[in-house]
């Protein structure tokens, strides 16, 4: 079942926005580059209906994430929609995608934040 199939009449239909291979980065002043994390890509929503943290294949992860969820919950928003990847780092600071998929990725998980999509109702 796909993200657009999974999202509820009303919500709209929110598809991260994935980085795609290049031989060498855009240079200039118009871009801006994102650190290729190694986790899972998060759709962090929350609004009247609760929280919800939504892979990219339209996985709902809320109950893998607990922290993460509660952190989301306890912003002093009414609604935002948040772009991200939850992942989970070793010792270094690096995130390592063999640590997310473990048993103690519960309460070790974190939500890198690339987008703030919407806030309060309104386009962010």
């Amino acid at each position: 079942m796909s993200l657009r199939e999974l999202t509820r009449p009303g919500l709209g239909i929110i598809e991260p926005c994935l980085p795609s291979a290049a031989k060498a980065p855009p240079s200039g002043p118009g871009w801006l580059h994102e650190i290729k994390h190694d986790g899972f890509r998060i759709l962090a929503r929350r609004d009247a209906a609760g929280v919800r943290l939504t892979t990219r294949n339209g996985n709902d992860f809320t109950d893998r994430f607990p922290f993460i969820a509660m952190a989301l919950k306890s912003l002093p928003v009414r609604s935002c929609v948040i772009d991200g990847e939850a992942i989970v780092c070793n010792e270094n600071g690096l995130a390592v995608f063999e640590l997310i998929r473990g048993h103690g990725s519960k309460t070790s998980a974190v939500l890198c934040a690339f987008d703030l999509l919407e806030l309060d109702g309104r386009d962010a």
